[in-house]
């Protein structure tokens, strides 16, 4: 497939606004089912049932601030569900509507949550075929589940396809910290809902967090400092992104991945794209097209709109469920 751009969205910012808020997308019937986890918290999944019993299933990672109800998690949800597989979206902490239990939140190098979702998709029918997608934040975190693991990733996944991965977290931190109108508004739409969540998390336990330092925090480095560092077990917000980037575990990637980039995303710097890395492992294939924004990739007309990157990454994932003990989708 070759990506060509609608000329209707010129630049990446038009493409990326479009794609987050004035798409139209399908809204496939979920079934919410919540999922207790071993540390005592848990995980709200949206599920829709394949059309065959026994349909391999498709695991969808939303974004930063996203949940399952995101256009672009929709958007792949119909059409995978239109090539035969079945769809479980799960909601990482604190994005589903309802407050998670715990001091903790998510973020972009948490993997328990997702090898507990696959843990438990594979003990549910052991043998069938799982394939795994992401986007932004959520492919950041289906890489590094599959690089961390290597040969450990349970026998049913086959694969997996990510979207506008944030492979190196300090390289964008940066671009959303930097000058400009478009970045404060990326920023600060992120930041204000970070800063509600963390503010509301502090309220439940007095003394968590330093609540002078959360209010000021206009910037991500400010946040990760504030927050997410603190939260999860990192000393600083650099050193949360160094180990929590998904980049340098691309070696470990043990399943076919695609992954589809482009080279104008504002939030995501071309230059910090993993080439050399993904070359050196034939089971990776990173797509990078020259326009696409962030988590765009629209193509078509006004009125007929179509997603490049929702399309690629369907195809590529019903063609690896459809293999051997995958079932044919």
């Amino acid at each position: 497939m070759e990506y060509a751009p609608a000329p209707w969205l010129p630049g990446p910012h038009a493409m990326t606004l479009y794609g987050a808020l004035l798409r139209p997308f399908p809204r496939p019937r979920f079934r919410r089912e919540r999922w207790e986890l071993a540390d005592g918290d848990f995980l709200d999944v949206d599920r829709l049932e394949g059309p065959s019993e026994g349909a391999p299933v498709l695991v969808v990672c939303h974004g930063l601030e996203g949940s399952s109800r995101a256009p672009y998690v929709r958007g792949l949800a119909a059409r995978a569900r239109a090539a035969g597989l079945a769809v479980a979206a799960p909601n990482f902490r604190g994005c589903s509507g309802a407050e998670n239990r715990l001091p903790r939140f998510y973020h972009s190098g948490e993997t328990s949550d997702l090898a507990e979702v696959v843990a438990r998709l594979c003990a549910e029918r052991p043998g069938r075929a799982l394939v795994l997608a992401g986007f932004s934040l959520g492919g950041n975190v289906v890489v590094k589940y599959l690089g961390e693991r290597g040969g450990r990733v349970p026998e049913e996944v086959k694969g997996a396809a990510v979207v506008s991965v944030p492979f190196d977290l300090a390289a964008c931190a940066r671009a959303l910290d930097g000058p400009g109108g478009w970045v404060r508004l990326y920023r600060g739409r992120f930041l204000r809902s970070l800063r509600a969540k963390a503010m509301r998390k502090e309220r439940r336990f007095p003394g968590l967090l330093d609540r002078a330092a959360v209010a000021a925090s206009r910037t991500f480095a400010a946040f990760d400092a504030a927050v997410t560092a603190p939260l999860h077990g990192f000393p600083s917000a650099e050193d949360y992104w160094a180990r929590s980037s998904s980049g340098p575990f691309l070696p470990g990637v043990g399943r076919p991945l695609l992954a589809v980039s482009a080279l104008d995303d504002p939030l995501v710097p071309a230059e910090s794209l993993p080439l050399a890395a993904a070359r050196e492992n034939p089971l990776v294939s990173l797509l990078a097209t020259p326009k696409g924004g962030h988590v765009g990739f629209v193509a078509g007309t006004p009125a007929a709109p179509h997603f490049f990157a929702e399309e690629r990454a369907a195809a590529f994932l019903s063609q690896l469920a459809a293999g051997p003990g995958g079932g044919a989708p």
